[in-house]
């Protein structure tokens, strides 16, 4: 017996990475998974892994920037599984970002950038709070990042909305039975942060990690099982580092 027998989580930008590291644990804990991801060949193959070992999934296509796309992805799930108990927010433009600053990015970009990492939360919210709401409850996880305390331009500006919205979710979503929370993960060993960040940068900022090292996506997991869980029934609106000491918050 899993945790999460007979419930049904969406995890977005499962396709790969951190967001395929959630989808599998949910569904070794017992529940139907709805693999999210732009990219649907890579949602689709995360599923069909699930399956293989035993689980149960489906890959869904998904534009969390585009309100009818996030909507379609909740009517799936709805249709296919019953209704929804989870979201983790995890979808993100990260692997390939542009690096620049926010005076002088590509203004189109910036907008398609926040549209995707900061306002993507929240679309996918709007999309499944009523039926979550109608299972009596549910719980929602977003990703930030530690960038939220870091100067790290618009990727950073980000996060920080992420925390924001987060907090002020807590205060809409409470009366309707729906916790809401955020990891803020320090950096993590995948293949887009490989991609995106020079190996200098990262070996630099790991030099100042208490625990000295990198993290792993599976380093992520227990905390996102954990606040999905009926073991945090009472926590709502925080933000919570995973990150081997690299943030210190008083």
């Amino acid at each position: 017996m899993g945790q999460f027998d007979d419930k049904v989580a969406i995890v977005t930008g499962a396709g790969g990475g951190i967001g395929q590291a959630y989808a599998e644990a949910l569904a070794r804990e017992g529940a139907a998974v709805v693999v999210a991801d732009i990219n649907t060949e890579a949602a689709e193959a995360v599923a069909k892994q699930i399956a293989a070992d035993g689980g149960t999934a489906i890959g869904v296509p998904v534009d969390v920037s585009d309100p009818e796309s996030a909507r379609a992805m909740a009517d799936r799930t709805v249709a296919e599984f019953g209704g929804i108990d989870y979201l983790v927010n995890n979808a993100a433009i990260y692997g390939g970002m542009k690096l620049d600053f926010l005076i002088t990015v590509d203004w189109d970009y910036y907008k398609k950038f926040m549209s995707v990492n900061l306002d993507g939360a929240l679309v996918c919210t709007r999309a499944v709070y009523k039926k979550m709401a109608k299972r009596g409850g549910g719980a929602i996880v977003n990703q930030s990042s530690t960038a939220a305390w870091l100067y790290s331009n618009f990727y950073g500006l980000a996060k920080v909305g992420i925390n924001g919205l987060t907090q002020q979710l807590s205060r809409e979503l409470g009366g309707m039975n729906i916790r809401i929370n955020a990891i803020a993960p320090g950096p993590i060993d995948t293949e887009a942060t490989r991609s995106t960040t020079p190996k200098e940068m990262v070996d630099d900022i790991v030099k100042q990690i208490p625990l000295s090292r990198m993290g792993t996506p599976e380093d992520l997991v227990g905390m996102c099982l954990f606040l999905l869980s009926d073991r945090a029934s009472w926590i709502t609106g925080q933000i919570f580092n995973v990150d081997g000491g690299q943030i210190i918050r008083s």
